[in-house]
């Protein structure tokens, strides 16, 4: 080979190296050492010690096991997921776009908001992505991501349990995301989506999309980059019931244990028509004494008796009926086995099941 050919070939790989290294994307979930991983659920302490402490739990781990992080940690789960929307800040890097949505919106220019208008959706996230892959990291955690600020965790998150939801998609899943964004109406306080990206994803951040006629709910399969399969279930303001006993038990049809805010006005009780939704009242995680629902912010449902568990965004409250949102469901016996285990006290149906009291809808 002569001198000159072997220049050419060198160049033409070097090429193709940087070709393949631009396919990469860094839009994932990511673990306490930046390690991409397919899905994670972060169960963060209330406070008592210092409120940042978390349990983790993805694909490889069979379980919980607890953080060494803190969950403000510039190298905790939270912010190795996050960086791209950081790279984002400091150079409104090309290709990106995000999506931020919370019902209790951190302090935004301008404008200071205690709390989204109730016609907005119960709901909580984030939205990463670029052309190849993205993340949905859906959430419970009031004025979380701060506004453009790479100190991104809240002081006042310190003070109640918390869980998140993160699975890393492929760039087509986000056209369905979309969609299931549109039912749920969130409340997006911070959005950059190129003029290229799904038209359906510009007008969930235009706060648009929302469903025009019934049916007032959606349900979809979506599959990760990882080949799991997870439920998506969405409701609109307008389907006027719980997510637990309106849409979510009568889907799985499957008895539910069913864990959300403890300082609520007008709790839901336990039902039982025909399958049960059984209300959380203590749970105790690892390394940690009991408390009360007083002290958990979270909203989680797990089946009793499947492998069933969703992370969700809504409280079990009269109210709430009237207000959009949904929950990210997975069918994994060690995340079932994981969330059955840390229950320790259940409200009590007040009235038998009888299959006389079911309401169906058509899903």
């Amino acid at each position: 080979m002569t001198m000159a050919r072997y220049r050419t070939l060198m160049e033409l790989l070097f090429s193709v190296a940087i070709l393949f290294q631009g396919c990469e994307s860094d839009v994932k979930c990511r673990d306490d050492n930046g390690k991409e991983v397919d899905w994670y659920i972060v169960y963060k302490y209330p406070s008592g010690e210092d409120g940042l402490s978390y349990l983790y739990m993805d694909e490889n781990t069979n379980g919980w096991k607890v953080s060494k992080e803190a969950i403000n940690s510039k190298s905790g789960t939270l912010a190795n997921t996050l960086k791209p929307l950081f790279d984002f800040y400091d150079r409104k890097t090309e290709g990106f776009g995000f999506m931020l949505y919370n019902d209790q919106p951190p302090k935004l220019p301008k404008r200071q908001l205690s709390a989204a208008p109730a016609s907005f959706g119960h709901s909580k996230g984030v939205i990463m992505l670029d052309k190849r892959t993205g993340v949905w990291l859906s959430h419970s955690t009031p004025k979380f991501p701060e506004y453009r600020n790479k100190d991104f965790w809240p002081n006042s998150g310190n003070i109640n349990a918390q869980t998140f939801m993160c699975v890393t998609y492929s760039y087509k899943t986000f056209k369905d995301i979309a969609l299931q964004l549109g039912y749920i109406h969130g409340y997006s306080y911070d959005y950059d989506i190129p003029k290229t990206f799904h038209q359906e994803l510009q007008s969930v951040a235009y706060r648009k999309g929302y469903p025009k006629r019934k049916p007032w709910y959606s349900v979809k399969t979506l599959t990760s980059m990882g080949g799991q399969t997870f439920s998506s279930y969405a409701k609109y303001g307008r389907f006027n019931d719980d997510l637990y006993s309106g849409l979510i038990v009568k889907s799985l049809r499957h008895n539910l244990y069913a864990k959300s805010w403890g300082k609520m006005k007008y709790p839901l009780p336990s039902t039982c028509t025909p399958y049960c939704v059984n209300n959380v009242k203590e749970i105790k995680l690892p390394k940690r004494k009991f408390f009360k629902s007083t002290q958990d912010h979270s909203k989680w449902c797990v089946t009793p008796d499947g492998n069933w568990t969703c992370i969700a965004d809504m409280n079990r409250e009269r109210s709430q009926k009237k207000r959009g949102g949904g929950a990210i469901c997975i069918e994994n016996f060690a995340v079932a086995r994981a969330f059955n285990q840390i229950i320790k006290l259940c409200e009590p149906c007040k009235q038998a099941p009888t299959n006389s009291d079911a309401h169906s809808i058509e899903l």
